[in-house]
């Protein structure tokens, strides 16, 4: 059985804006702290983006292939793996964000999907439970700021 990580948060901008911040390298940088990312939105295309990068190399990889791109509500990411130097390989897992707006105010839904368990995959899981609401609250602030 696998596990997931949902939730909900609304955030006082267009749900074009809160699917932009997962698309914009821009943007995924101001709020995320993704260093480079290789984004291409069409079903097929590449979803890649990469933190703590040194003269070693990249610290930190999460990599899909976009499944669904509408961009006022819908981005949807599949065969998303996890690349960590200390940790093994994780995937393929889903990750989801939706975006329903009304009157300006949009009902955000992230979902990421396909956790297995034993091993890294207890680790990462707890890692994204506790970091998912951590960073949706970062995103909430970073897209109403200049709202």
């Amino acid at each position: 059985m696998t596990k997931k990580v949902a939730l909900t948060i609304k955030i006082n901008v267009t749900s074009d804006r809160v699917i932009a911040a997962f698309t914009n390298p821009e943007m995924l940088k101001g709020w995320w702290g993704v260093e480079r990312s290789l984004i291409e939105l069409k079903p097929g295309g590449n979803y890649t983006l990469a933190w703590d990068i040194t003269e070693k190399g990249f610290g930190y990889v999460s990599s899909g292939i976009v499944k669904e791109y509408i961009p006022v509500q819908l981005l949807e990411i599949e065969k998303f793996v996890y690349l960590n130097p200390d940790k093994a390989i994780l995937g393929p897992m889903k990750l989801m964000i939706k975006a329903s707006e009304n009157n300006g105010i949009s009902d955000v839904y992230i979902c990421q999907d396909g956790y297995q368990t034993g091993g890294d995959w207890d680790w990462y899981y707890d890692a994204v439970k506790n970091a998912w609401p951590q960073a949706a609250e970062i995103l909430k602030n970073y897209l109403e700021k200049d709202n």
